[in-house]
């Protein structure tokens, strides 16, 4: 009872100027590394081909790369995929030349021993019209729900909640230019999942901001927020614990297709967790919400009206 008591009031708006230093410092790196490092995009977006081979013993993936650097694919890519037996090439769109038949057929020549599991070819305008739309799916995600979150609640909280939805992508965004993980559909559609991921959470404690600035109409709004967000704390905890407890098992076990789009999914939940919290909450707070914004507006007469 007393660890409950102690979770309850917890004061996170009373910590908020750190919280607004370290979303700060957070969103200036991403932003820097963006820059600096862009996204290491993969051929879903630049154009190119993946190759899969399988061999019967351990890879030697060092001497696959002389070889192939000593052939016309000198700026292929070669990474173990998954098991020490399977390995992934990807051939840029600048090097590959031929059909897919023509193109695995030539690395099977130069890799005696390898046996061909997989050719998939990106041209390079596919690549380009997949990053413009996947692009325009964020924004239109980010449109629709500015436009829902100001029809459910206002437009103070519709803007709390873009400013955590904006927050949450730049920091994903930016942990991939910082690691250099390939950026590909999978780990775009991680992206689009983290938006809907974070913006739940954040619905869950506006609803209770509501409700409670209905219920203690007395108390000051940072106060409100304050008990709406101890009240929602361990609803949030748990959903996101639950939620790492699966992904970090992707992580670990999914095997090299998925572990971009586990590590995306990942960040986004802690940092949708914390935006939740802080960023949301705290922008609402911020642009001076208070009681009047959502008490619902009662016609004059309406009281005599209502009389038998």
């Amino acid at each position: 009872m007393g660890m409950a008591s102690r979770v309850r009031n917890l004061d996170f708006i009373g910590r908020r100027k750190l919280a607004y230093f370290f979303s700060s410092v957070l969103l200036l790196g991403a932003a820097a590394a963006l820059v600096v490092n862009g996204l290491n995009f993969g051929i879903d977006f630049t154009g190119g081909t993946l190759v899969e081979l399988g061999y019967s013993e351990n890879a030697d993936l060092d001497a696959i790369r002389v070889a192939l650097g000593a052939s016309e694919f000198g700026d292929a890519v070669v990474q173990a995929f998954g098991s020490p037996r399977d390995v992934l090439v990807r051939l840029p769109q600048t090097i590959v030349a031929g059909s897919d038949a023509e193109v695995s057929s030539r690395v099977l020549e130069i890799l005696p021993g390898a046996e061909m599991r997989r050719v998939e070819f990106v041209g390079p305008q596919v690549g380009e019209e997949l990053a413009e739309d996947g692009a325009l799916a964020m924004l239109y995600a980010l449109g629709g729900i500015l436009i829902y979150v100001m029809v459910r609640f206002t437009w103070k909280f519709a803007a709390g909640a873009i400013a955590a939805l904006v927050h949450d992508v730049l920091v994903v965004l930016g942990f991939f230019a910082v690691t250099r993980l390939e950026f590909d559909l999978p780990v775009l559609a991680a992206i689009l999942a983290v938006i809907g991921y974070s913006l739940n959470d954040t619905i869950v404690v506006f609803d209770r901001i509501r409700e409670n600035f209905r219920r203690l109409r007395k108390t000051p709004p940072v106060d409100v927020v304050n008990v709406s967000l101890n009240q929602t704390l361990s609803r949030t905890l748990i959903t996101s614990l639950t939620t790492l407890l699966v992904l970090t098992a992707l992580f670990f076990l999914g095997g090299e297709l998925i572990h971009a789009f586990a590590a995306a999914l990942i960040v986004g939940v802690v940092i949708g967790t914390y935006s939740s919290i802080y960023v949301a909450s705290t922008t609402t707070l911020a642009l001076g919400v208070d009681k009047g914004d959502l008490m619902p507006v009662t016609k004059e007469g309406t009281e005599v009206d209502a009389r038998p």
